[in-house]
């Protein structure tokens, strides 16, 4: 009879964790199916069909490439487990609280506020442009698990001043946040200046119509005196299962006298050099120097890579982003930003590396000083 009782009040608390555990996940997953994104229909649908880009039932990169993750005889998930490099810094990343008031009404102005990873704010000619704004704490469909940030946003998203214009380069989840795109939507008037599809996500966030500028390859629009183009780059696209269903994309950013190039996410591909023919010569590039690996080396740059891509488009200064605030390789935490100082210097380019909120003015950088070392 205790028995019987012991294994019912075991039955019990056995039935409560399975509960407890389904529970977990559905809190885990509730905003998984927003943050997916919306679907392409209708007009949306027809202009993306009729992309030069887009074909069988996809977009394309400019070369047919490989852009899936492989490396034969390699064991990824064993590396990412229990791999010997160290993916964090040891200590706090060191974040300041930028001054993005000063300096902006010189009609020759340029500078860059850089928040982490891939998000930055350019201050060019009085206007300001938002650059792949991410301030989730995960880089995921999920808040509660995927990759978490390594620092603090440098100010609140609520704190950012009027920006003009509001660019994103692709819609994977560390550069399109659903949560911030709507926080931005509440705070801000700007447009946003998406490559062709992203707006389908948009649309489901509660964007406004008028607030959404889909562009193709080559495409600009206008806004604050700025001519803003969507030029090319080496990736691919995809919020669930589907792939390369919207398109990817640097940006130009020019204004009448000064020129900003971001390449967004990309391989290293001779588009760079045609991009510098048309649009440049750059003031400064925003360039992508983290997330590498030689399992998927068509998609992200090694950071030598990084200063050639710089050259090709006759960039001025370099500043990296797409490290330091996200954990998504294998690689050292600071491994890119050293072999791209290394490179910089052996190439002759002007290099500047801002702490997390530092702003740079383009004209007078900081000098590099290796703050990331001591935390390595």
């Amino acid at each position: 009879m205790a028995e019987r009782a012991r294994r019912g009040r075991g039955g019990l608390v056995a039935g409560a964790l399975g509960l407890a555990a389904l529970a977990g996940l559905a809190w885990a997953a509730r905003d998984v199916p927003a943050a997916l994104g919306g679907r392409l229909t209708g007009a949306r649908a027809e202009r993306v069909r009729r992309s030069p880009q887009f074909h069988d039932g996809a977009f394309h990169n400019p070369a047919d490439v490989r852009t899936t993750i492989a490396d034969p005889g390699r064991n990824l998930v064993w590396e990412l487990l229990f791999g010997k490099h160290r993916r964090r810094p040891t200590r706090p990343v060191p974040v300041l609280r930028p001054d993005t008031g000063a300096g902006t009404g010189d009609g020759r102005d340029l500078a860059v506020v850089w928040y982490g990873h891939a998000s930055a704010l350019v201050e060019i000619e009085g206007g300001r442009v938002l650059i792949d704004p991410v301030w989730s704490e995960r880089c995921s469909p999920s808040g509660s698990i995927g990759p978490r940030r390594l620092h603090a946003p440098p100010v609140r998203l609520d704190e950012l001043p009027p920006v003009d214009a509001i660019l994103i380069s692709h819609d994977h989840y560390d550069h399109l946040d659903m949560a911030t795109v709507r926080g931005l939507r509440d705070t801000q008037s700007a447009p946003f200046l998406v490559p062709l599809g992203i707006g389908a996500h948009l649309d489901r966030w509660g964007v406004p119509a008028e607030r959404i500028i889909e562009l193709d390859w080559t495409e600009s629009h206008r806004v604050a005196g700025l001519t803003i183009t969507a030029t090319a780059a080496q990736h691919f696209s995809g919020r669930g299962l589907r792939r390369d269903g919207t398109l990817w994309a640097s940006w130009v950013v020019a204004g009448a006298h000064r020129r900003v190039f971001y390449t967004g996410d990309s391989g290293y591909f001779p588009g760079y050099a045609e991009i510098g023919e048309t649009y440049g010569p750059f003031d400064v590039t925003l360039t992508q120097i983290g997330a590498y690996d030689r399992a998927w080396p068509n998609i992200h740059m090694f950071p030598e890579e990084a200063v050639a891509a710089h050259l090709d488009v006759r960039g001025g200064l370099l500043l990296p982003v797409h490290w330091c605030t996200f954990n998504l390789a294998l690689h050292d935490w600071a491994e890119p930003v050293n072999r791209l100082w290394r490179e910089a210097k052996a190439r002759g380019v002007r290099l500047a590396v801002p702490r997390p909120g530092e702003r740079v003015v383009v004209d007078a950088p900081p000098p590099v000083d290796a703050w990331w070392d001591h935390i390595a």
